[in-house]
Formats: C-alpha cells, structure tokens, sequence
C-alpha cells in the first residue's frame, strides 16, 4: 500500500480507502441493495482492509441510520488508534425539524451521536455532506470550529459542494480565522469527469485534498454492463446512482475491456489505476459487498497504465469543452492583423 499526503495537514492515508456505505441495513430496501452487510461480514472486511495497509476509513451518518457508524466501531476496537476515521454530517437522522442540516443545533448534536456510535472520542475527519443553504455559513463553520478546538475532531472537510460555495467557505474561514476544510469527497470517474471543469482547478489552486467517491459510477464500470450485457443481480441495477450518461459509459467500457485484457488485469482495476494516476487524487473509496470485490479492488494499486493507455481513456471519456473553456482557443492574443485562424 502506498500513502499519500492529506493536503497540507502532515497526515499521510492510504491510496485507497474503505468506504463504509455497504455496512448495515438490511431491514431497508434502499441500503439492502447497496450492501446490507451484517456485522460479522463488516469484521471480516475491516480487517482484511486493515491487514492490507489501509489506514482511512469513510462511513457518515446516514449510511444505514447510523448502523454503517455502529459496525465500524465495532469492527475496528482497539485498532481504532490505526486509522484516520471519517464519517459526515448533513442529512436528516430523525423526524424532527431540527434533526437536518448543518445549523449548530444539529452539527452539535450529530458529532456527539456519530462519537457514541463509533464508540471513540475523536473523528479524524468530520465532513459536511452537502450543502445547506438554509443556514448562514459563519455559523456552520463557526460550529465546525468550535469542535475542532474542543477535541473532538482533528480536521474538517466538505463533500458534493459546488466549486463557487467551496471557495466561498474557504473565504470565510480565512477572514474569520477559523478552521477551513482541507479536503473535498467529490465524485470522479472515467464515467463522470464533470469535477475537472471547476472543482479540480479549484483543489490544485488551494491545495485541498481530494477524496474520490464512486469511483466505478456505481459498479457500471465493473465491466458487467456493456451494450450486450448486463447482472441483475448487481447494485447499479437495482439502485441507479450515480446518474451517468450510459451509452458514452458503454464506449467507455470497451476501452477498459480491451486495455484490462492487455494487462490480465480485471475493468474495475483500471478505472481505478486511472483514477489513482492522477496527482491531484488523495484517496480512492473502494466499497466492498464481500471479500471477493474487496481484493480486486486492493489489487488496484499493482496496476501501471502506459501512456497509450491513459490516452485511450481520456479520449473515450473527455468532457465538451464548454463556455468560457472555449474563449481560451478564439486566439484573442493575436497579433494585430494576424487571422484568428
């Protein structure tokens, strides 16, 4: 396993992190397809995750109703001390009006419940999970602050924001002097680049990490679907997220296909070796079902693309070049009287 730094915080997590979206739930139909794992297959994927060089974990929580929370602090026990642990805030975990969002009310409140489940008295990485623009930011980031200084988390870091809010929160944060996000959980994929427009400039220029989520949009890029084929028996087809355009997603496929054949390597290893051979990358989240996925995706790391190979991806999956992209190829800064062309 090989480790990267976390931004400019010194800490240093492995390449590859085990997201915890696939613990619990198996009493609800929506987080049963996506993993519905019991505590006992939760142990024996923390562990060989743990076994394998894997320092971070990933869990929020809503993951399961705060069930995903529970089994990792159970799986992990006295290897807790091993791990950067991440988990997240924003969602609704109740019925009452107050029980969402990113209010100090309900910041406070959540990181003493996500504390009480993971059974620790410290999160490495707590991150908001969306944004809320319901409440003012200074009091969000003030809240954030404000565990930061008591203890009870080291870092903070955002997710699924816009690139103007991200810049915004880092402003405030700066003028304000508090604690300011030092990474972003974002989705990236060959079958969802959209993060390349704005957000990805954004993180190179403010030196912020980047977590990647659903790196395989879902399992699409598990190499099961194609234009001839498909398993119902799979995630993506019975939970359809992340939205993805399919019919460039199959082209897609078939690059990963022919590319994994000439390195006998397996699809999902390569759409995450691209991933991985990106600078600006600091961690993959790597979902597991069972042992068996869990393993081939730890086999990622292990995979070295060619030049021909990167090219080939980037082209069968590069975004349109899209305003005010296109301005930069007018030729503005042409001579007088030289032809734009």
């Amino acid at each position: 396993m090989k480790y990267r730094a976390l931004a400019d915080t010194g800490v240093f997590v492995s390449e590859l992190c085990l997201g915890a979206m696939t613990f619990g739930g198996s009493d609800v139909q929506v987080w049963q397809a996506i993993g519905g794992l019991d505590q006992d297959a939760v142990n024996g994927i923390v562990g060989r995750a743990l076994d394998a060089g894997i320092n971070f974990i990933d869990t929020a929580n809503v993951y399961s109703a705060g069930q995903s929370e529970v089994m990792v602090g159970k799986a992990l026990g006295a290897r807790r001390k091993d791990v950067v642990l991440a988990t997240k805030v924003r969602g609704r975990m109740g019925r009452g009006p107050n029980q969402v969002g990113l209010s100090r009310l309900h910041i406070i409140e959540s990181v003493e419940a996500s504390l009480t489940r993971l059974g620790t008295d410290y999160i490495d990485l707590y991150q908001i999970h969306r944004p809320d623009f319901l409440t003012n930011l200074e009091d969000t980031l003030r809240a954030l602050d404000d565990l930061v200084r008591a203890g009870k988390v080291r870092y903070i870091g955002c997710s699924n924001l816009p690139a103007w809010h991200m810049m915004k929160s880092l402003a405030v944060s700066r003028e304000l002097r508090l604690e300011r996000f030092r990474c972003t959980q974002s989705f990236y994929s060959l079958a969802g680049r959209e993060l390349e427009r704005e957000i990805l400039p954004l993180i190179n220029d403010q030196r912020l990490g980047l977590l990647v989520w659903s790196p395989l949009a879902g399992g699409f890029l598990s190499g099961k679907f194609t234009r001839t084929s498909t398993d119902d028996a799979a995630r993506r087809a019975k939970f359809d997220f992340p939205p993805i355009d399919k019919e460039r997603a199959y082209d897609i496929v078939e690059v990963l296909i022919r590319i994994a054949n000439a390195h006998q390597v397996t699809v999902p290893q390569v759409a995450l070796a691209w991933i991985l051979a990106n600078p600006a990358v600091t961690s993959v989240i790597i979902g597991a079902k069972n042992l068996t996925q869990l393993d081939d995706n730890l086999k990622s790391i292990d995979v070295t693309l060619t030049a021909d190979d990167l090219t080939a991806l980037d082209e069968v999956s590069k975004l349109r070049v899209e305003y005010p992209s296109w301005m930069d190829v007018l030729g503005a800064d042409r001579k007088p009287g030289e032809s734009r062309y």
